[in-house]
């Protein structure tokens, strides 16, 4: 039969290594809950990046629309110039 004195130096070990264990798991928990914060800011940063790039690309949008529609318009009034010259 082993010595009670043996049998209180195992558990005493065991717990030992189940709180060093559980240390390690809680510094591991502060250093990803860290990282879910660094990860959840870089996410906003970007969602705020992508929002303004989508309203400048419909911003450029816009604007060819109206250079496309103004040259149109230019070439209309070429045309009439030119045919008018062939006629006159």
């Amino acid at each position: 039969m082993p010595d009670l004195t043996e049998q209180f130096r195992k558990l005493e070990e065991k717990l030992q290594q189940a709180a060093e264990a559980f240390k390690q798991n809680r510094a591991e928990i502060r250093e990803l809950q860290k990282e879910i914060e660094r990860l959840r800011a870089d996410f906003w940063e970007r969602a705020k990046r992508w929002e303004t790039q989508e309203q400048s690309i419909a911003a450029m949008r816009h604007e060819r629309e109206e250079v496309r529609e103004h040259i149109e318009k230019l070439i209309e009034q070429i045309d009439v110039l030119t045919k008018a010259e062939r006629a006159g």
